[in-house]
């Protein structure tokens, strides 16, 4: 498999306790306190509007104006 494919999400999910990331071959489920201390500190109506970037490598939450790479949220995880 391609690094680019292993550092992409096909999609996201959000729980009250963790960011799940669906990647090509698993789902990855990392708690809010090893995202960031904002997310940590955000409500749930601000967490579940994060947005995938088009290519997979990015995620935003425009509520909070954060910004989040997928291969830094894996190393995170």
């Amino acid at each position: 498999m391609p690094v680019s494919e292993i550092s992409t999400a096909k999609g996201i999910e959000t729980t009250p306790e963790a960011l799940i990331l669906v990647l090509v071959n698993r789902r990855v489920s990392i708690p809010w306190e090893k995202c960031s201390a904002k997310l940590a500190r955000a409500t749930p109506a601000e967490r579940n509007r994060a947005e995938l970037s088009p290519g997979g490598y990015g995620i935003h939450w425009p509520l909070l104006d954060e910004d989040l790479s997928v291969s830094g949220l894996l190393r995170a995880a």
